[in-house]
């Protein structure tokens, strides 16, 4: 389902797109729909509107298998398949709304567009680098929608309920089939998809009755465990000269965890607890002031930059440097 439903969101941009050249192409060509008495239109239209819809579907087709069969460098899926995903979302209307409140005006504006993108592209390659352990990303993906579904339904927001309980679904049940000892993997395809529906509800998620720093801060706190683990990874390889999305290795939380003396279950499970706690915290602040807000949410900074350095002590399998797919 998350293959099928991410191919379904290249097919549509891509779609989008290459109507204007082939439309042009048409133009130029001659090759057009003329007039005439039993035609309804009035003036000629351009033809080979299949062949821009043959090309988005090839594409999509092309990028999710290129993408499982680990063809598809890493920094082509960073640099420009997650920020067209951020566009689509912009081009629909569905942004940050945190400048436009605090600056107002254009600048607002295109200062929203940009914390949309780094969100998006963020949120979704942390989940591509979150599933490294049978049922983790699939599992933190459903705590996750749990609470999105409930606080999207305490405010009224219907679509997003919606949204997010068929997310906790499909997450759900592959979980029943991706847990330890796994029978089917989803793949960097399906992992990005599950990060993009992550970051597209943190930007739909409106709380309408709460205060604007409680409203900003739910979903950071609901994605807690993913923004985490990326923060550790990117802390820990930077500070050994690696690249953080370009070096894989067994250096994420819930390796160091397992390495603790957890196991590989007891750490998943950990992680699984750990996003429950962070989206109660979600829940909670939604109905605090803003001062008392603002301390939960430096309590929760604290706590993951504490839980960085611990972690960092922690040990785990060193990897070399080199550039491949990240995990």
């Amino acid at each position: 389902m998350a293959a099928g439903l991410l191919a379904f969101f290249i097919a549509l941009f891509a779609s989008l797109m290459l109507v204007v050249p082939v439309r042009a192409l048409a133009l130029r060509v001659g090759m057009v729909d003329l007039p005439g008495p039993r035609k309804v239109h009035l003036t000629p239209i351009p033809l080979l509107g299949g062949l821009a819809m043959y090309a988005a579907v090839v594409i999509a087709l092309l990028f999710g298998i290129l993408d499982d069969r680990g063809l598809l460098h890493h920094q082509v899926k960073l640099f420009v398949a997650m920020p067209l995903a951020a566009a689509i979302l912009l081009v629909s209307g569905i942004r940050a709304q945190v400048f436009s409140v605090l600056v107002g005006g254009r600048s607002g504006d295109f200062l929203d567009a940009v914390l949309t993108v780094v969100w998006v592209v963020g949120i979704t390659a942390s989940f591509s680098i979150l599933d490294h352990m049978d049922g983790l990303c699939a599992g933190v993906a459903a705590m996750a929608s749990v609470f999105f579904a409930m606080l999207a339904y305490l405010n009224g927001q219907t679509l997003v309920t919606t949204l997010a309980a068929a997310v906790l679904g499909g997450a759900a049940g592959f979980l029943r089939w991706n847990f330890k000892p796994a029978k089917i993997f989803m793949g960097d395809s399906g992992a990005m998809f599950l990060g993009y529906l992550m970051a597209t509800l943190g930007l739909k998620l409106r709380l309408e009755n709460s205060n604007q720093l409680s409203a900003w801060l739910a979903p950071i706190l609901i994605l807690g465990v993913t923004i985490f683990d990326t923060t550790l990874v990117t802390i820990s390889r930077s500070r050994r000269g690696l690249l953080p999305f370009a070096t894989p290795g067994k250096d994420h939380a819930a390796h160091r965890l397992s390495n603790l003396g957890l196991g590989h279950r007891g750490a998943v499970l950990t992680l699984y607890v750990l996003g429950a706690l962070g989206g109660g915290a979600a829940v909670l602040v939604s109905y605090l002031s803003a001062l008392v807000a603002f301390l939960v949410g430096a309590l929760a900074l604290g706590i993951i930059f504490a839980g960085v350095a611990y972690l960092e002590r922690a040990p785990y399998e060193r990897q070399t440097r080199k550039t491949s797919a990240a995990s």
